[in-house]
């Protein structure tokens, strides 16, 4: 049987595809709240609150590992860290202050773009640009929405991925990655403290979210780390799939679903072989960044009471601009910018 090793092609496979997917079911989720609706199934919660962020990190935690194995050189990596989120985050953060908000306060209260300028908008960028997410509205704004004070409801998540990032880079520098089980231990102790997060042992909030997304980031670094081992067919990624569907029943998923997610994801990437499905252009960040703050936009406009399938709609064409713009006049620059690879993927 063929492994993941075997199947997995790094200039042609369909893992931005799949981020783009990701990302488009954060926009599903996010579209309940912001059109004032819930979930109160909890396992259909758990699976269309969790999955889709839980599943970007599995992804970058294979593609980041593979980036510092195949080239450890801190200055290498960490500036190809930097590069690859900030610029976008903080163009994302501007065109929110200074374009959308403004937008929406025109759309909500009349007069011209300048009256909606104020220094709150740039309070926002200054309070946000270091990827800890300080500020969520400006000047009160949004208001008069079913989920008001919060432009951006998803950037939050960002600083713990570039903490994912340092911490890769710390166990380099170290030489932990030298004995290869190094990641499954990783691993061992993030589960383990999520399982001690969900008993009451542990009860800090930074430590459980420092949990969530260290096991996630670590079960797509497991797999790899072991992708030479790991069997990889499309009936095994329908199996894994139908595991993590029933691990949404638990109370939490991860304990069990952590690995299944990212064989789903990742295998799904590597199997992938349909031209259509291997985007050369991944817009799949600026999807994921700019979907919030347009909905909001939306919302303000009053889309929301359209229904829930057309606000879904409108938020996934709204969000394909910006996102479009983000990738081929920002990021795609900005990667330019590193030290040429022949065999990593470009987009991360």
């Amino acid at each position: 049987m063929r492994t993941f090793a075997d199947v997995f092609d790094p200039r042609a496979n369909g893992l931005n595809f799949v981020r783009l997917v990701l990302a488009a079911g954060v926009i599903v989720f996010h579209s309940v709240a912001l059109s004032g609706g819930e979930i109160e199934f909890p396992p259909l919660y758990q699976f269309m609150g969790y999955v889709w962020v839980d599943g970007f990190f599995t992804v970058s935690g294979f593609l980041i590992l593979r980036s510092w194995l195949s080239k450890p050189m801190w200055w290498r990596y960490l500036f190809a860290r930097l590069i690859r989120i900030y610029p976008a985050f903080w163009v994302c953060l501007l065109v929110t202050a200074f374009v959308i908000a403004p937008v929406a306060g025109v759309i909500a209260n009349g007069g011209s773009w300048g009256q909606q300028i104020s220094g709150a908008n740039l309070e926002y960028f200054l309070g946000n640009a270091t990827l800890v997410i300080t500020q969520y509205d400006i000047a009160g704004t949004p208001a008069d929405v079913p989920y008001p004070g919060a432009w951006n409801g998803s950037l939050w998540t960002l600083v713990w991925e570039f903490g994912c990032y340092l911490a890769v880079l710390a166990l380099g520098l170290i030489g932990a990655f030298r004995w290869r089980h190094t990641v499954l231990v990783v691993f061992g102790a993030a589960l383990l403290l999520q399982i001690l997060g969900d008993v009451g042992i542990v009860s800090h909030p930074l430590l459980h979210l420092a949990s969530r997304f260290g096991l996630m980031f670590a079960a797509g670094m497991v797999l790899h780390q072991y992708s030479h081992r790991i069997p990889l067919t499309w009936p095994l990624v329908g199996l894994a799939g139908v595991v993590l569907v029933g691990s949404m029943f638990l109370s939490d998923y991860r304990i069990v679903g952590a690995l299944f997610l990212a064989y789903v994801a990742l295998g799904t990437g590597a199997l992938i072989k349909a031209r259509w499905a291997r985007l050369r252009n991944d817009i799949s960040y600026g999807t994921y960044i700019y979907a919030f703050p347009m909905q909001q936009l939306l919302a303000t406009m009053g889309v929301f009471a359209w229904g829930l399938l057309p606000f879904v709609v409108l938020s996934i064409i709204a969000t394909a601009i910006p996102a479009a713009a983000s990738w081929f006049l920002v990021e795609k620059p900005a990667l330019r910018l590193k030290p040429r690879s022949r065999t990593l993927p470009v987009s991360r």
